[in-house]
């Protein structure tokens, strides 16, 4: 390597290297004309992107300029480097585009952006899986996960697995006012069964996410949408009633009807550091617009004497309606206070994870 002019000839003087070859410079290259791919698979640093032009899939890493983390499953990327498909070639993503959605969770109930874990990009539906039964469902792994897919702006969908162990009337009641799509599956009937059916048209042509427990059944429900998946499957522990992780890295599958589906592996809880009230309070106008009269702080709980929407729900004071000219008063009513109670129930989901959170300081 050639010695730089360093205005003398003492031999004594040391000259370093420079650090690179290239001039620096802040004007980065112009990707835009670079293929698109969407990202449908990541394990160990490796990403699975299947191109948006001709359906080949590729084995791409992330540019260095991108820095960690900032890649993750359902992006629309740019692509460089070996496309053909090839065995033991490799690509290279050196842009990431502008996400539609991103539904992420909270580490720990961490409210810091660190504490923050994305589980997909743009997607546009997401299923929350619960099973009847082994393992008993839990409410509250439902309300956050519905607080989080309308803080993403996802369409929720309530999946009840097994549904021939127990009966969903009573879980299906507790959410009538969200105007959820419910679907009801059981693996017993396999490929027949008409639960397995509807699910299938209702996710043809959207890009899906699967969220639930270890043990739920998201593994055995995406071998049945998908056949040929070969997605692994565990039993639950009879004694803590909780399922293995047999999923260890999401992946994404391509229905037949069209469309993708997201198999992710199992939480054990669904952190909300990131969600705030208003985000929960945004999802139901009627509702928001009623705590327009609640005092500064309110918290909006059953226990507060102030809140405005113990009003809203019994239809009194500025939220009072016309007795005489609407027969049906007492059903407003009903709605109303329904209505109030499942709100109430979130925002019980977002006040007791921020409750973590500073606990965890």
């Amino acid at each position: 390597m050639a010695r730089r002019d360093t205005g003398t000839d003492d031999p004594r003087v040391r000259v370093r290297a420079g650090k690179g070859s290239r001039p620096r410079t802040k004007d980065r290259p112009d990707w835009s004309s670079k293929p698109l791919g969407r990202v449908i698979g990541i394990d160990r640093g490796r990403y699975q992107v299947s191109l948006e032009a001709d359906g080949t899939r590729v084995v791409a890493v992330r540019a260095r300029e991108l820095g960690r983390g900032s890649v993750i499953m359902g992006d629309r990327v740019r692509l460089t480097g070996d496309l053909s498909g090839r065995p033991d070639t490799l690509a290279r993503i050196v842009a990431v585009e502008e996400r539609s959605s991103v539904l992420r969770r909270s580490l720990e109930d961490a409210p810091d952006q660190r504490g923050e874990k994305a589980i997909v990009a743009n997607a546009d539906t997401m299923c929350i899986v619960v099973a009847l039964a082994d393992p008993p469902p839990r409410t509250g792994m439902i309300d956050r996960c519905l607080v989080a897919a309308f803080e993403a702006g996802l369409d929720p969908v309530l999946v009840l697995t097994k549904a021939d162990l127990a009966s969903a009337d009573e879980l299906i009641a507790a959410y009538e006012d969200f105007d959820l799509r419910v679907v009801l599956t059981s693996a017993e009937a396999g490929q027949a069964d008409p639960g397995v059916a509807e699910l299938r048209n209702l996710l043809a042509g959207h890009w899906s996410v699967l969220v639930g427990h270890s043990g739920v059944g998201k593994s055995t429900l995406i071998n049945l949408l998908v056949p040929g998946a070969g997605r692994a499957t565990g039993h639950v522990n009879e004694v803590t009633g909780r399922g293995r992780h047999t999923s260890t890295s999401s992946e994404a599958f391509e229905l037949d009807e069209g469309g993708w589906i997201v198999d992710t592996p199992g939480v054990r809880s669904f952190g909300l550091g990131h969600v705030s009230v208003a985000d929960v309070l945004g999802v139901f106008p009627d509702v928001a617009e009623a705590t327009a009269w609640c005092l500064p702080l309110c918290s909006h709980d059953e226990e507060e004497p102030s809140c405005a929407l113990d009003s809203y729900a019994r239809a009194t004071g500025p939220f009072s309606i016309d007795e005489a000219g609407d027969e049906d008063a007492d059903r407003v009513r009903s709605e109303r206070a329904s209505r109030v109670a499942s709100v109430r129930r979130l925002l019980e989901a977002v006040a007791t994870a921020e409750a973590a959170s500073k606990a965890a300081r």
